[in-house]
């Protein structure tokens, strides 16, 4: 679904230096799987994940979705950010129903996804309120319908618990687990740099070290189903990904 081709980002310092900021990475991530890429700060995460989504280019190598270069945003995918992007005029109902106005969704298959993504999200009751009415858990939680509602092939997202509080958070990483049980052919790359959020999410987890940004090492997540946080399997896995980003 993903491949990532010998992909490298160069910057220029105020004196016209370079700076690698990515270098050689090659990732290849299947159809439906979730992969979390988790680094220290600086890094290079979340420039990569922009090359991904098309809102930048790398300096040398290519991205290919579905077999086709990224060189732009598309609507086959999406991304959800840490700080929601919600339209503080619209409703939540008319926050979700955005992407789908701009499809030119007839109104009736409007309202039936969003009836159906609001259920499924668990803020029926709450479609009329407006951003600032809610908590920051249900602002990502209406930031996560507005993309399932594009019925994309991928979902990016960017940090999205990292400004939620730790009990909030939680709740989110089990609301997220237990959606895409829904939307199994969904496919997502996830930035984090959680680590107990990354072996309790994904599939596969990419580390990442610094200077240049490099994938310095994959460690699958083969954990028996469901997962048991801070279970002595989960310990166990989450400390062989923190001894990998140390090194």
């Amino acid at each position: 679904m993903i491949r990532l081709e010998n992909v490298s980002k160069v910057f220029y310092n105020n004196s016209k230096e370079p700076i690698d900021v990515l270098s050689d990475i090659n990732i290849t991530v299947q159809k439906g799987e979730f992969v979390c890429i988790v680094g220290s700060s600086g890094c290079g995460k979340t420039v990569l994940l922009n090359i991904l989504c098309g809102f930048d280019k790398p300096s040398s190598g290519r991205v290919m979705i579905d077999g086709v270069e990224v060189k732009k945003p598309s609507p086959k995918y999406v991304t959800i950010f840490q700080d929601y992007k919600l339209l503080p005029w619209r409703t939540v109902r008319k926050n979700i129903e955005l992407g789908l106005e701009t499809k030119k969704t007839p109104k009736k298959e409007i309202d039936d996804i969003v009836d159906s993504l609001l259920e499924t999200v668990g803020l029926t009751g709450f479609e009329d309120y407006l951003p600032g009415e809610i908590s920051g858990g249900m602002k990502q939680r209406v930031a996560i319908a507005r993309a399932l509602a594009m019925d994309p092939e991928v979902i990016f997202m960017d940090e999205p618990f990292g400004a939620l509080d730790s009990i909030t958070k939680e709740s989110m990483q089990y609301k997220m687990k237990q959606i895409l049980t829904t939307k199994k052919s969904t496919t997502v790359v996830f930035v984090t740099h959680d680590v107990d959020e990354a072996v309790f999410l994904a599939n596969r987890v990419l580390i990442m070290h610094p200077l240049p940004g490099r994938v310095s090492a994959v460690v699958d997540v083969d954990l028996p189903q469901p997962i048991i946080k801070y279970s002595r399997a989960f310990n166990s896995l989450r400390d062989k990904i923190v001894k990998e980003m140390i090194i």
